[in-house]
């Protein structure tokens, strides 16, 4: 597989624009074809994320997303579920679509009205822009973004000609279960929704739910996936595996990028453990190291108290032995071992790593030696900017 331009829009099949107003942005998705969907657990969810689960749910498939940024439309009521309904009816009309199959996300403040009129009042621009270009997919990407600092696309062509493709937000209120993060996905395979809904569970399992930048969960968080099955290519039950690592391909890059651009981060952490008795005890050791307020502002301040991850696996419900533990860093090309089953090693250099930590990405090994299962975790520092984002947010 190889990483190609164009964002979503390098997808057959798949056209799409975004316009922004200020802290308002309204993006629209039109791609048909079967869909399977993940959302959020919080058990407040938003009005579009209820709406959005129905569709996918009864239909098994989309011909639209209309997304907005700016407010969430969540702890808003039957009103604020109408407001849902009036989005997809809205985009409906104009598109000569079912409004049974269009998909509606929202992301943004928390408990405020949705300005359904001002959806109303911008929707005829976003759709005369509608196009298939790179330019398209961006601006449909900046459109959801809301404190994020960068867009976030990722396109591939797989060996067999499949493009899978992805454009997504996040980078504040993220812990997944998933984590605040959209993400709308899109493959020419000639793919069914039971089998795409079986390999974005996975592929989400795998990517987003080890994503921590805060540790709270949003209440609109959202993954879409539609297959346009414009390429004519049915993958054989050989390659659905293939399609499989694509996804999860497309996915880790995303997760990477939201990790990276999380609100207030200078430095992207990737926790690396190994060595676990289960996969589940693995995913718990490592999302509590890169969940840790200590690791995370240790590793900011460039403060080389590493005892603080070890203390994180401890808690973190996994099963180990102290004595069997081995961790290292690793970063700019250069590596330090610390601890050696259970032992600080001979070659531990606290100088060394202060420097590793200064790399702005930094990587963090732990091996738990209790057996053959790994997961990797995505998180970044804390930093004084983090405090001031979200003390500020609504002011």
């Amino acid at each position: 597989m190889k990483q190609i331009e164009g964002g979503i829009c390098a997808v057959r099949g798949v056209s799409a624009n975004g316009i922004k107003v200020g802290k308002m942005g309204l993006t629209v998705i039109l791609a048909e074809g079967p869909a399977a969907g993940v959302f959020t657990k919080n058990k407040v969810a938003a009005a579009p994320v209820i709406l959005s689960k129905g569709v996918i749910e009864t239909q098994h498939r989309l011909s639209a997303v209309i997304a907005n940024s700016g407010n969430a439309n969540a702890f808003t009521g039957d009103d604020g579920f109408l407001d849902a309904m009036e989005m997809a009816a809205m985009l409906a009309k104009k598109l000569d679509l079912k409004a049974e199959t269009v998909a509606v996300a929202s992301t943004g403040v928390i408990g405020r009205k949705l300005d359904i009129s001002l959806i109303g009042e911008h929707l005829p621009e976003v759709l005369e822009g509608l196009g298939s270009s790179p330019e398209c997919s961006q601006k449909a990407a900046k459109a959801i973004m809301t404190t994020d600092r960068t867009l976030k696309e990722v396109t591939i062509e797989m060996d067999c000609g499949i493009r899978i493709g992805a454009i997504a937000k996040g980078s504040g209120m993220i812990e997944p279960n998933m984590g605040t993060m959209l993400c709308f996905a899109y493959t020419d395979a000639n793919v069914p929704a039971d089998v795409l809904d079986s390999a974005l569970r996975i592929a989400v399992d795998k990517t987003f739910n080890m994503v921590v930048v805060d540790g709270d969960t949003s209440t609109n968080d959202m993954v879409l996936l539609t297959s346009t099955c414009k390429s004519g290519i049915k993958p054989c039950m050989d390659c659905l595996d293939d399609f499989e690592e694509g996804l999860i391909y497309v996915f880790t890059e995303l997760a990477k990028k939201m990790a990276r651009d999380g609100e207030g981060a200078t430095k992207l952490i990737e926790t690396r453990v190994v060595g676990a008795k289960t996969h589940e005890e693995a995913k718990l050791a490592a999302k509590a190291i890169v969940r840790s307020p200590l690791v995370k502002s240790a590793i900011f301040g460039k403060d080389p108290n590493w005892g603080r991850i070890v203390a994180a696996a401890g808690y973190s419900g996994a099963e180990l032995e102290p004595e069997r533990l081995s961790l290292s860093f690793s970063g700019g090309g250069e590596e330090v071992e610390l601890v050696k089953s259970g032992e600080i090693s001979s070659s531990s250099d606290l100088e060394l790593l202060k420097k590793i930590m200064a790399n702005e990405e930094i990587i963090i090994n732990l091996d738990l030696n209790m057996g053959k299962e790994q997961a990797t975790a995505w998180g970044c520092d804390l930093t004084y900017d983090y405090v001031k984002i979200n003390a500020e947010y609504t002011t």
